[in-house]
């Protein structure tokens, strides 16, 4: 079986070094993809030292010539992927570290097509960086215990948090297509997982495997009396990329209800709990885009 390792970069060139340290020692990978986003850190000529190394697992830099996102990196990634003949894709941003024996506690489970591990904090590891909202309740667990104690033989069914160490066959890969790479930031990995589970794929949580992942904080602030919460960000890109592809996701695979609740759960934040008329007029740039089907906008937040 050949698995090959993409990992998506953009001027992170010390966390990336920790990580090719990890992937280029594990026996299990047969190579390991490095796409950068046109970084701008000196990521482009380590790289290219790097491959030039005959120690441990081979490493292919892909060289994207602009910053395509985290979209568009990982849609590139497992293209080339898919070139190399891979039989499993093991995709991850250059922020996260898989504990040593993470890919073979991962092989351990058979018969799933899109499976990954527990992602835990690095500076408080018994704390979950992206909870899991288990399937077929209200419930959403927020410790390593926790999951653990919620898993069936190993794993929590039927959920998964791409992309941070996520495997994914090539079988599904030729089922649903790579990776939309216009979204740039922000929903492509939902967007996949919706694929999957729409192709029938069978996912997992294998709550035995390990990334580890700096804190991102606050993944939603409370809202309408603290009834649910609201994924604001201070960054305008990721907000106008958040608003845009949203509206993308719900309209494709949940239908108009959900889009027309998305745009009422946003003028409420922005006008109720966090007024601000600028973020509103972005908000309302977003979400039009996402109407439309226009993937340009975010280009000039990038200039």
């Amino acid at each position: 079986m050949s698995i090959v390792a993409v990992v998506v970069t953009f001027n992170r060139l010390d966390l990336l070094r920790e990580l090719v340290a990890t992937l280029r020692v594990n026996p299990l990978l047969a190579s390991i993809l490095i796409v950068d986003n046109a970084s701008t850190d000196g990521t482009g000529e380590w790289l290219r030292d790097e491959a030039q190394r005959a120690d441990g697992v081979p490493l292919v830099p892909v060289m994207l010539p602009e910053n395509r996102g985290g979209a568009g990196g990982f849609h590139e990634g497992v293209r080339r992927a898919m070139e190399l003949d891979a039989d499993l894709v093991w995709l991850m941003d250059d922020d996260g570290l898989p504990d040593p024996e993470c890919l073979a506690t991962l092989l351990e489970h058979r018969g799933l097509d899109f499976w990954g591990p527990l992602v835990v904090d690095r500076e408080a590891p018994q704390e979950l960086v992206f909870p899991i909202r288990l399937p077929g309740g209200a419930r959403t667990v927020h410790s390593v215990d926790d999951a653990r104690s919620a898993a069936r033989a190993g794993r929590i069914d039927d959920i998964v948090i791409p992309f941070n160490g996520v495997l994914v066959t090539r079988e599904l890969v030729t089922r649903i297509g790579l990776p939309r790479s216009e979204f740039f930031i922000w929903g492509d990995d939902h967007d996949y997982r919706l694929r999957a589970e729409e192709a029938g794929a069978q996912i997992a949580t294998v709550v035995d495997a390990v990334v580890r992942h700096p804190s991102v904080g606050e993944l939603g602030t409370p809202m309408m009396f603290g009834r649910t919460t609201y994924n604001h960000s201070p960054s305008d890109l990721k907000h106008y990329c958040m608003s845009r592809n949203n509206v993308v996701n719900l309209r494709n695979h949940r239908g108009w209800l959900f889009v027309l609740a998305f745009i009422v759960k946003t003028a409420w934040f922005y006008t109720v709990t966090r007024p601000s008329a600028k973020r509103l007029r972005l908000s309302a740039s977003g979400i039009r885009a996402g109407l439309r089907n226009d993937f340009t906008g975010h280009g000039r937040f990038l200039r």
